[in-house]
């Protein structure tokens, strides 16, 4: 390519404006489209796309150090754990501090994002068009897809027998605990934010908050013996994740004992291969009775709930905390298959069949997600700019294949193995990635590669 390639990033959330950070640093004409008012994304709750789920209690759960972008550290001064508006803030600061905003079209709309036909365009020629809800249609040489996925709600699929004659909400449409006062609530789920809705309820509800729980989850206090409790897996990161996994559960049991003490189901898995709920109030809410776990859902009856344990309850209000679809809609199926939780890609960043197309942030990581996105960013940029190569296209499927095997190994095949990534390993990783494919661009006439080279394409 003999000019600086033009690049369309999809999102200025987290991993958009990582994107955009990594892409102006290396030359690379960049537009960013946004389909809210300002950047943030899901962070940001008043952001007029109505795609976050952030509600007034919502604070991180990975601490600071953890969390923070390594280019634009938190303040010292923040709580470890900031809350939601406060990370809404850094990520506006971030792109002030970069002077990211003037590369983004914010209230803009991506709806189409197809790869021209080899042919239809002159050589050296933009071979994606991105098309707006607006009708504009501009063409570019990559596309950065960073459009999150935690906003399209998952609901029930099959949904469960009955009618229910109460309120159904999703935990998406959530934000405050007013809107619970005085009614008789069923949270349903274990993940994070159905523990926080759960405890919001709990000071306003009708009676104790009813948790459906079908599965068990380990839950893990934000702080363990003084300390956040996520920089254990940074002093552990070195060790295989079986001996990581023994040490942290074995530290867990300690302080505070199994999810069985509580009322709740014993996890399938052990730590690390479930995700943990990160809560230090819900133990609190279920000793004290105020949550009071239920098993899964058999059956709706109008205002009556039945469970799988043969009990009901009344119910006037149900939430349901069942995560979210990975939703892509501006891209067709030729580029995501039937799944898109299921799409291979080289490093959880480089489409298998065009490598032009590109993502930051599609990932499930075990730990936070902006210190993973900013390293995927870089990666990106690095091959954008002819800094990096990539391996084979042989050798990069190979090595998908052999993370997402290590994945379903630990995970199981229902969990988003394609997804998954260790967050430690992860982040280590792309740099020596990048370093693997800088070596490969300086001698693309070397062949396969050095050993070290054929170690990193994994």
């Amino acid at each position: 390519m003999d000019h600086p390639p033009r690049v369309a990033v999809i999102g200025a959330g987290a991993a958009g404006l990582a994107a955009l950070k990594a892409l102006s640093e290396v030359g690379a004409e960049a537009v960013g489209y946004e389909s809210g008012d300002r950047p943030g994304g899901l962070w940001d709750r008043d952001n007029s796309s109505g795609r976050s789920a952030a509600y007034a209690s919502l604070h991180l759960n990975t601490s600071k150090g953890r969390t923070e972008f390594a280019d634009l550290p938190m303040p010292g001064e923040w709580p470890d754990y900031p809350s939601a508006e406060l990370v809404a803030g850094y990520l506006a600061d971030y792109a002030r501090f970069f002077d990211l905003d003037r590369y983004v079209r914010y209230d803009t709309s991506v709806v189409a994002v197809e790869r021209e036909e080899p042919g239809g365009q002159a050589p050296g020629e933009a071979v994606w068009a991105v098309t707006t809800d607006e009708g504009d249609t501009e063409r570019f040489d990559a596309v950065v897809v960073a459009n999150g996925h935690n906003w399209d709600p998952r609901w029930p699929d099959p949904g469960y027998p009955g009618t229910f004659t109460g309120e159904q909400v999703h935990a998406h449409e959530y934000r405050v605990a007013e809107v619970f006062r005085d009614r008789r609530v069923l949270v349903v789920g274990t993940g994070n934010s159905a523990m926080d809705i759960a405890v919001d309820a709990s000071y306003v509800s009708r009676g104790p908050v009813l948790l459906s729980a079908r599965h068990g989850v380990h839950i893990v206090p934000k702080y363990l013996f003084g300390r956040p409790s996520d920089a254990t897996g940074g002093a552990l990161a070195a060790l295989p994740w079986r001996l990581r996994q023994w040490i942290a559960q074995t530290m867990l049991g300690l302080a505070v004992g199994g999810p069985e003490r509580y009322g709740l189901p014993a996890p399938s898995g052990g730590l690390f291969q479930n995700h943990p709920t990160i809560s230090d109030t819900v133990h609190h809410r279920l000793t004290h009775g105020e949550v009071v776990v239920r098993p899964g859902i058999e059956r709706l009856d109008g205002d009556r709930v039945h469970f799988t344990d043969g009990g009901s309850d009344r119910v006037d209000t149900i939430v349901w905390a069942t995560g979210y679809r990975v939703s892509i809609p501006f891209l067709s199926e030729r580029w995501l298959g039937p799944d898109p939780e299921a799409m291979p890609l080289y490093k959880r960043v480089f489409h298998l069949d065009d490598p032009s197309l590109l993502f930051v942030g599609l990932m499930q990581s075990t730990g936070a997600a902006f210190p993973v996105v900013e390293a995927q960013a870089k990666l990106a940029a690095a091959y954008l700019s002819g800094a990096y190569a990539l391996p084979s296209p042989e050798r990069q499927r190979a090595a998908v294949g052999r993370a997402h095997r290590a994945a379903v190994r630990r995970w199981g095949p229902d969990k988003r193995p394609m997804m998954r990534v260790d967050f430690d390993r992860y982040v280590a990783d792309l740099p020596r990635e990048t370093a693997a494919g800088a070596r490969r661009a300086a001698n693309p006439t070397a062949g396969t590669g050095s050993r070290r080279d054929k170690e990193n394409a994994v």
